[in-house]
């Protein structure tokens, strides 16, 4: 399945049926996660996402050049959860729940988020999509459809809504439609 799930990120569609006109902002930390534990090596929140600085990353069985490369990543800007800290390593888990390590160096805290990744799960006729809208609002008027597997940028959430940029477009998708963003999170 992870070889299929890279194929459709990799070649994810993006229908464009209208003109963005939304930039959004930098990212900040919720209230919800300064709860969380905290890394002891970076002092940031446990879990969080990243993305990937590089397009070759190797995700490793332990926190050292030592363990074996369990796979490698190959899409800079591919979202992943830090689930936990060993000194310059990070316990990384993808959106299929593989998990591994990657050098700190190699992760960015740029946030990125896949649309509908359980979506390629599933036997379909059809490829599923989520609707870029013009502003936060479902009666909002569609600016472009994203195939699911396709990664996003995330410029802002508000804990219902993310304003994105896929592929050139900007807008807003539901937040419950992106892997890479906690449910009612909100990043400004």
């Amino acid at each position: 399945m992870r070889a299929g799930l890279l194929a459709w990120a990799l070649a994810g569609v993006l229908l464009a049926v209208g003109t963005p006109a939304f930039e959004g902002t930098s990212t900040a930390l919720a209230d919800e996660r300064a709860s969380r534990k905290i890394g002891p090596s970076s002092g940031l929140p446990l879990p969080r996402y990243v993305s990937l600085k590089s397009d070759r990353v190797n995700l490793r069985k332990g926190p050292g050049t030592q363990y074996p490369t369990a796979w490698v990543f190959r899409r800079a800007g591919w979202p992943l959860e830090v689930v936990e800290e060993f000194e310059g390593w990070r316990q990384v888990r993808d959106a299929d729940g593989t998990t591994g390590w990657v050098l700190q160096a190699f992760l960015s805290g740029r946030r990125t988020a896949l649309v509908l990744p359980w979506e390629l799960k599933t036997k379909r006729a059809a490829p599923v999509h989520a609707a870029l809208r013009g502003s936060d609002r479902s009666e909002s008027d569609t600016v472009a459809l994203v195939e699911a597997g396709v990664t996003a940028d995330i410029m802002n959430c508000s804990g219902r809504w993310c304003s994105v940029t896929v592929m050139g477009h900007s807008g807003w998708i539901e937040q419950s439609k992106l892997w890479g963003v906690y449910p009612g999170e909100v990043i400004e």
